[in-house]
């Protein structure tokens, strides 16, 4: 599914301009713990968390993944928008819990298939 279709079907907030509207979402990955989202996102997935530092950044641009959303209404700052929007990453968000954005994700990219 196409990353613009998720934001819009999900109401997301966007932080950063979105480079590749046509970017495919193959997946999700849902964690706060940046080593095992490392060892265990898959590239293009959309990343759901609640960190929003400048190593959240880091991490989604080596791991490939096709955008991190944070949820629970927390922001990133300027500082992280700014490293994003240089790194390529898109920076997405949601005041709803992981649980609930997990959820309505999964049922999304399931009826797409």
């Amino acid at each position: 599914m196409k990353l613009t279709e998720i934001i819009d079907r999900l109401s997301l907030d966007v932080f950063t301009p979105v480079p590749d509207p046509e970017a495919d979402v193959g997946g999700g990955y849902v964690g706060d713990l940046l080593s095992n989202v490392l060892a265990s996102a898959m590239p293009g997935s959309l990343w759901i968390t609640i960190q929003h530092h400048a190593n959240v950044v880091a991490v989604a641009q080596v791991t490939g993944l096709s955008a991190v959303l944070i949820v629970d209404g927390k922001r990133p700052d300027d500082a992280m928008r700014e490293q994003a929007r240089t790194s390529g990453v898109v920076l997405l968000g949601s005041t709803e819990s992981a649980f609930e954005v997990a959820g309505r994700l999964y049922g999304l990219l399931v009826t797409e298939r």
